[in-house]
């Protein structure tokens, strides 16, 4: 393998990485604003929603996490690829100016950040369900009280 396709493995893994942070946030979005339009309170739905997410956000962590360690794995070959003196470009000094600019994020970073907003993501769901109910309630005591 060259190291320019080394390179391009690299954006490859790359985009995908950012493609599945960005289904994550699109996804917590298009939750919440399910959950905000809402009327009525329905533990149950809140629930199913609720177990759904948590599905989702252990898969995409685990994609997330998987991406991240082979782009680690092509960082590593990107660092051991000898300078090849037959090569169209130089190895060597593509190599210095290149490889300080891919950085791999620290997985424990990673992994905390993801599962810090599934918990708020899920404590808000939560939340909305707990404001329907009060809502509910207060209606129910405003309505009890009024002549018919």
């Amino acid at each position: 393998m060259t190291y320019a396709e080394l390179v391009q493995m690299y954006f490859e893994r790359s985009n995908a990485l950012q493609s599945y942070w960005t289904l994550y946030v699109v996804i917590i979005g298009g939750l919440l604003a399910f959950a905000s339009m809402r009327q009525r309170r329905d533990r149950l739905t809140t629930l199913l929603v609720t177990v759904l997410f948590i599905f989702f956000a252990y898969k995409n962590q685990g994609a997330i996490q998987d991406t991240s360690k082979q782009r680690l794995v092509i960082l590593y070959a990107l660092d051991t690829a000898p300078a090849d003196d037959n090569a169209l470009v130089k190895v060597g000094p593509l190599q210095s100016i290149l490889r300080p600019t891919m950085v791999q994020p620290d997985l424990a970073g990673i992994r905390n950040f993801h599962y810090t907003c599934d918990v708020l993501t899920v404590a808000t769901l939560w939340a909305m369900e707990r404001r329907r109910r009060v809502m509910a309630e207060e209606g129910k005591a405003a309505t009890v009280g009024q002549p018919r």
